[in-house]
């Protein structure tokens, strides 16, 4: 049985002043090697999960693991086993996507000569290289976002999270960033967590899918289990969580 790369058990989130709970006994699973899409709408705790596995939150209650290791009580070391790209693209002051990707590379341990190789590697799977040398107030919404996910992806962990990471991306460069974050998975060996509106693309790349709900897990499984209950993904959202 593949170890779990994230082990997130019965966690509790409430903000103050809110009327309901972020993440209410909420448990999301991701195995080594494993692509798992979070769905859910806007507001119903996606984003609170992603913090709280990296120890920007603590949760109210419940477990969180990361390959093996508490999250809690480790928050530090968890950081290091896994990579984040954040809902919010990464503000890259002044540095331009290359130099920028190469500096987290170096920051996460890696070697001179290999992550330069995975930048450039990076760069070109995504069709890149116009701007890999350009300067973050030259760039798009869409380069910046895939700058933030390169960033994530160059000396990838245990774990990784990718918070909605086609947004602002243009559909050919789409195609491509599914393709790496499948070799995450099935190359690096990385238990990989998408949280994205985008059904159709999580229907067809995801190994497992997640609805979530008002910070509740209401169904989990793989893309073919629901179509097979329900038609299709969407028929499965729109079922268990409403309209999008």
């Amino acid at each position: 049985m593949k170890q779990l790369a994230l082990e997130a058990l019965g966690l509790d989130k409430h903000y103050r002043g809110a009327s309901s709970k972020a993440n209410d006994g909420l448990t999301v699973q991701v195995k080594a090697g494993q692509v798992v899409a979070l769905l859910g709408p806007n507001g119903s705790g996606k984003t609170t999960l992603a913090n709280q596995v990296v120890g920007l939150l603590k949760p109210d209650a419940g477990t969180v693991r990361v390959n093996g290791i508490d999250a809690i009580a480790h928050p530090s070391l968890a950081r290091r086993l896994t990579s984040l790209q954040p809902q919010g693209n990464v503000p890259l002051r002044g540095l331009s996507p290359s130099e920028a990707i190469r500096l987290v590379g170096a920051m996460r341990g890696g070697g001179k000569a290999a992550v330069a190789h995975r930048s450039d590697q990076l760069i070109d799977e995504l069709s890149l290289g116009t701007w890999a040398r350009r300067r973050a107030d030259q760039l798009s919404g869409g380069v910046a976002r895939l700058t933030s996910f390169c960033l994530a992806a160059v000396v990838p962990g245990r774990l990784v999270i990718l918070d909605e990471p086609t947004n602002d991306v243009d559909p050919a460069r789409r195609q491509a960033l599914w393709r790496l974050i499948g070799q995450l998975a099935r190359q690096e060996g990385a238990g990989v967590l998408v949280a994205t509106h985008n059904l159709a693309e999580a229907e067809a790349a995801a190994d497992d899918v997640i609805l979530i709900k008002n910070g509740q897990a209401v169904a989990t499984g793989s893309p073919k289990a629901f179509a097979h209950q329900f038609g299709s993904l969407q028929t499965a959202y729109l079922s268990l969580v409403g309209a999008a």
